[in-house]
């Protein structure tokens, strides 16, 4: 099939740079604030009073440890207990990570201990040239600060067992997690034949109590001068990090007509950058919140991928205490912050009840090699729309009034929509829809654009697929208010 998409290109290049630039969460977050600033969008902090910050009309985001964030806009018609357009995604993905104490030599060879982080596909990071990213507390002006920092050049590989020294290896590839999923980095000879005084400056010195051994004795500090280089900032002013390895291999279109996208991170952050490009499209023709009597609102968390149990995961309180804020956003201009208790409640459980969430997070297209892992009339197929994902044991939260709604929206912006149902004898993964329908209350319907190869190194999409995500979510956030009061439900 030959692709005609100079509108769909683009919005696949746009997604393109910014999973290229988004090695982590907290790259994620930060792309996404710059995407928000430059769209005219405010920034607020979850610590401060919004009293008289949040206007109706008006467009703002806040942030949670730096790898979530929420942003929405106040429609102009907005009242205390109307409902919100939720779209919610999640910001990280299945990884290895530094380990506290990384420090390891083996035969020679300098190596660096990793933890998994999330379920990946851990036997698609051998042999691939990788490198590290992610956030690093240093010492500046007195205080510790966070910097973000990614390391543009493969430093650490994987090595796989020669076939010769392994028979079995095409028809049964194993390795222990623990003592064979350890990077080298380099050679400890070359390392010892430098100077450590001119090229890797100590550590200063710390007071003679140390709660902690040294960064030079947790971590290779070679490792730690390449991290300081990055930060901008001096090897001794480097304190702490969270740090994982990424592939130094850019993301991509691929196929004869381009009509793929190969690509890191695929789940999720296609879903995250939809999210946040559909409510910047949303906003962009004109005063598009005059006359809408909803708040739009997206929020990509952290940690989905272990469960969504952290302080900024889906399991939070991030979105809930936002919501019980953005309920009591009074007729006039301003929060009023003089409500008593039961005011505040009654104002948020009416909002909640009237909201709707979009889960959004990739689904499974039909793989062309193993087509009877799928049920038979439930395929999905790259670019061919957004995927309505359904589970009668709600580990997906669908229902038809969630499906109504949404083929509603898609109909206004012309988006082809797809139907998933995973095999009676297959496991089915979960997403953070059910929890959060569970947290707040609020209709939820499981979506996500398909994709193959879930949870690898490198997965696979459809360039056209990301316009039709963000097309979708674009009408879903002008035309809510009107077409959730179509749709009768108790």
């Amino acid at each position: 099939m030959v692709f005609k998409m100079s509108r769909a290109k683009a919005y696949a290049s746009d997604f393109l740079a910014f999973v290229n630039a988004s090695p982590t969460p907290y790259h994620v977050v930060d792309n996404a604030k710059k995407l928000l600033l430059n769209a005219g969008f405010l920034e607020l902090k979850e610590r401060d009073s919004w009293s008289g910050k949040v206007e109706k009309g008006k467009k703002y985001f806040l942030t949670r440890n730096g790898s979530s964030i929420i942003a929405f806009a106040v429609g102009n018609e907005w009242k205390r207990g109307n409902g919100i357009a939720i779209v919610g995604a999640h910001t990280d993905s299945p990884s290895l990570r530094l380990k506290p104490v990384s420090k390891k030599s083996s035969e020679g060879y300098l190596q660096v201990g990793v933890e998994l982080y999330g379920g990946g596909l851990w036997h698609t990071w051998f042999d691939r040239d990788l490198s590290i990213a992610g956030r690093v507390y240093v010492s500046e002006n007195g205080k510790l600060v966070p910097k973000l920092i990614k390391i543009n050049k493969p430093i650490l590989r994987i090595p796989t067992l020669a076939i010769h020294l392994d028979r079995d290896a095409n028809t049964k590839f194993e390795f222990n997690k623990e003592s064979q999923l350890f990077p080298i980095a380099g050679l400890a000879e070359d390392i010892l034949n430098k100077s450590e005084t001119s090229e890797i400056p100590p550590v200063e010195e710390q007071p003679s109590f140390q709660p902690l051994a040294s960064m030079n004795d947790r971590h290779h500090p070679k490792v730690i001068a390449l991290i300081a280089e990055a930060a901008g900032v001096p090897i001794s002013a480097v304190r702490d990090f969270e740090l994982v390895l990424y592939d130094t291999h850019t993301s991509t279109f691929g196929g004869i007509s381009d009509e793929f996208i190969f690509s890191q991170r695929l789940d999720n952050q296609m879903m995250s950058y939809c999210a946040i490009r559909g409510l910047i499209d949303s906003l962009e023709a004109g005063n598009m919140l005059e006359g809408d009597s909803a708040i739009r609102l997206i929020s990509c968390f952290d940690h989905e991928e272990i469960g969504s149990e952290s302080a900024q995961g889906a399991r939070s309180s991030f979105l809930p205490s936002i919501i019980r804020r953005l309920s009591g956003l009074s007729a006039i201009p301003a929060i009023d912050t003089s409500e008593d208790a039961a005011l505040t409640s009654r104002f948020y459980d009416e909002t909640a009840i009237k909201s709707f969430l979009i889960s959004a997070d990739m689904a499974h297209a039909v793989h062309p090699n193993y087509s009877g892992k799928y049920d038979s009339t439930h395929r999905p197929q790259l670019n061919k729309g957004p995927v309505i994902k359904v589970n009668a044991n709600q580990r997906y939260s669908t229902n038809s009034p969630g499906i109504l709604l949404v083929e509603e929206t898609a109909k206004i912006s012309k988006t082809p929509l797809q139907l998933f149902v995973v095999r009676n004898d297959s496991s089915c993964g979960s997403t953070i829809g059910p929890a959060l329908a569970s947290l707040l209350g609020t209709r939820t319907l499981d979506l996500g654009n398909p994709q193959l190869s879930m949870h690898s190194i490198r997965e696979t999409g459809g360039s056209a697929d990301v316009e039709h995500a963000c097309s979708l979510f674009g009408a879903y956030f002008n035309h809510y208010a009107m077409i959730e009061k179509t749709i009768f439900v108790d």
